[in-house]
C-alpha cells in the first residue's frame, strides 16, 4: 500500500448528517473487507447493476482491500459506528496525458440518502483532488436514475459537459443516457 493521501493526519473526520446521525470519514484499509462487502450487499441489486464492477462479489472486494494503491485510487468510507454507510473513490490515471484529471465515484446506503452525506463525500474528494494538484474532476451519472446525485454535484459546482445518449443499458435492455459532469479545480475553495 502506498500512502499518498494528502492531509492523512486529518482522519478520521466526524460530522453530523441532517438527521443528527454522527458519521465518521476515513480512508479504506485492508481490514474493512467484510464491512465493505456487507455495505455493497445492502445496496439494491438494481442500483449495483450500474456500477463499473460487481461489488457484491467477495473476490472483487478482496482485491480492492488487499491491493490498496492510493496513488491510483483513494477510497474514503463513511461509517456510523462500525457500519460502512457510503463508499467514495477518487480515481487517478497513471497516463501522463490524463494525470491532471480525476474521476469520482460515490455509493451511499439507501437509508442514509438525502441527509447531506453524498454532498459531503463529493466535497471531501474534491478537497483531496485539489490538494493533489489535479486540474479537474469528472463524475459520470446515469441521467434517468441518479437525479439526486446530479443535483448534489451541481450544488458544489459541477457542471454538465456532455450527455452520451443511450450509452448505458438498464437491466431490461432499455437505453439510458450517461451524463458527464466536470469540476474545474482552479476556482475550487477547499472546505477541509
Amino acid at each position: 500500500m502506498t500512502t499518498t493521501i494528502p492531509n492523512i493526519e486529518a482522519y478520521p473526520k466526524q460530522f453530523l448528517l441532517r438527521d443528527g446521525t454522527v458519521v465518521t470519514l476515513r480512508p479504506l484499509v485492508g481490514g474493512d473487507q467484510v464491512r465493505l462487502l456487507e455495505f455493497f450487499r445492502r445496496v439494491p441489486e438494481g442500483e449495483r447493476y450500474y456500477l463499473k464492477e460487481n461489488v457484491a462479489s467477495p473476490e472483487v472486494i478482496q482485491d480492492w482491500t488487499s491491493n490498496l494503491d492510493y496513488r491510483r485510487v483513494i477510497p474514503i468510507i463513511a461509517l456510523t459506528g462500525d457500519k460502512i454507510v457510503a463508499d467514495a473513490t477518487l480515481h487517478r490515471s497513471h497516463s501522463w496525458a490524463r494525470s491532471h484529471i480525476g474521476e469520482i465515484r460515490i455509493v451511499v446506503d439507501p437509508n442514509y440518502r438525502e441527509l447531506g452525506l453524498g454532498r459531503k463525500l463529493i466535497q471531501e474528494l474534491l478537497d483531496i483532488a485539489a490538494m493533489l494538484g489535479l486540474n479537474r474532476v469528472i463524475f459520470e451519472l446515469v441521467a434517468q436514475r441518479e437525479k439526486a446525485a446530479i443535483a448534489a454535484a451541481e450544488s458544489v459546482g459541477f457542471r454538465e459537459v456532455g450527455v452520451l445518449k443511450g450509452w448505458i443499458r438498464d437491466i431490461l435492455g432499455k437505453e439510458q443516457d450517461l451524463v458527464i459532469m466536470e469540476m474545474p479545480l482552479k476556482d475550487y475553495q477547499l472546505l477541509s
